[in-house]
């Protein structure tokens, strides 16, 4: 007998966010969230996006033991922007059973038709910047540490309980180039289309130099990222967020920013030393000596974790990511990275896949949004319809 508790008690938080690193205990391929960002996500005072967001999570239990999780939100400002009606699902996960899995995603259902929804979606996070789709190719590649991990099954009964694709999202694995002449090319490249396009590299020494652009770095974010599928525009508190959030990943040598005779950002690369290993020696527990993990992985690696990247859109398709590619392309060679993993990239956007048909890569995962249309909403729920409006 399966049952479902809502979680309303910092223990039950606690047990939501710890629950995957019980389910995966034994696959070396799992890489856990970051505990602290996940225990913040539900907290309506440090979570930004509940200003414009209603987000439940529940817990299944079978006895005593935890048998699956799931969240919920609902994000006016995304329904709003796209036109739909939809509720989203978040941070899933359960053991092999169809019993369990049904349970937690008709307590996601229900809701949705209280709130009047038409359809449920996901796996998404509150903006595009949190951890989204789940895995349907590469079970066999290590995650990273802003993406999900999930088992094989859950394809199965995705489609046993009437979900079907909406989108998908592709990643790769790119081997960093060694020779000489292949970087002295895109050194070129690089060169000439700064004198074309007036344009030219912010150079730093440290991390502390690039705070003065977090706030443009975001307002980027947000022009560029607003075709892409589900996201929003981030808010200042959310802005103030994510540049906390991100600052500390900044590398100099992995990482670019791109201004024009104004020095206006127009276009940003950041890259990242791979810290899913380190994340996975402290089960995504920064504190208290999580960050002596992290600091080493950032110290010695041979991996780096394409984080994002954006040209402003008026500049697109002119060349401005060879600029990018190429201090990275160095950087990499100056610290021994070999490999370059991308983050999940839409499978129809051309614009970004394009960028990286030059190197040597293989399309290693694929990751799934899925979505269900629900039946009409019961009329006992007509006075909620505008909740999703």
């Amino acid at each position: 007998m399966v049952s479902i508790v809502e979680v309303t008690t910092r223990r039950q938080l606690r047990q939501f966010v710890d629950f995957p690193n019980q389910l995966y205990k034994d696959v070396p391929q799992f890489v856990p969230a970051t505990y602290s960002d996940d225990m913040e996500d539900w907290n309506r005072k440090k979570n930004p996006a509940f200003s414009y967001c209603d987000a439940r999570c529940w817990l299944a239990m079978r006895g005593s033991e935890i048998v699956g999780r799931i969240g919920a939100i609902l994000s006016h400002k995304s329904n709003e922007k796209w036109g739909t009606n939809r509720l989203r699902f978040t941070q899933v996960d359960f053991i092999d059973d169809i019993e369990v899995s049904s349970a937690l995603y008709e307590t996601v259902e229900n809701w949705a038709r209280e709130l009047g929804c038409s359809a449920v979606h996901g796996p998404l996070g509150f903006t595009d910047m949190d951890r989204e789709g789940m895995l349907v190719e590469g079970f066999d590649r290590r995650s990273c540490f802003f993406t999900y991990y999930n088992h094989p099954y859950y394809m199965q009964h995705m489609a046993a309980l009437g979900y079907v694709k909406d989108v998908d999202w592709v990643e790769n694995l790119i081997s960093a180039p060694e020779d000489e002449k292949t970087i002295a090319r895109w050194a070129k490249l690089s060169a000439y289309v700064q004198r074309r396009q007036k344009l030219h590299i912010l150079e730093v020494r440290t991390r502390l130099g690039y705070f003065p652009l977090l706030k443009p770095f975001f307002q980027l974010v947000n022009e560029a990222y607003a075709p892409l599928y589900g996201t929003v525009d981030l808010t200042p508190a959310q802005v103030k967020k994510y540049s906390m959030k991100f600052a500390p990943l900044i590398n100099p040598k992995l990482t670019c920013f791109v201004l024009n005779e104004q020095d206006e950002l127009v276009a940003f690369g950041v890259s990242a030393p791979s810290i899913a290993e380190a994340l996975k020696k402290s089960r995504g527990r920064l504190l208290p000596t999580g960050w002596v993990h992290v600091l080493h992985a950032f110290r010695k690696n041979d991996t780096i974790d394409l984080l994002l990247i954006a040209v402003r859109p008026d500049l697109q398709g002119k060349g401005v990511n060879a600029i990018i590619l190429s201090k990275v392309m160095q950087g990499c060679r100056k610290m021994g990275i070999r490999y370059a993993e991308t983050g999940p990239m839409l499978e129809e956007n051309e614009k970004v896949q394009t960028q990286w048909q030059n190197f040597p890569l293989k399309q290693h995962k694929r990751r799934r949004c899925w979505v269900k249309e629900l039946d009409a909403v019961p009329s006992a729920a007509a006075p909620n319809e505008s909740a999703c409006q």
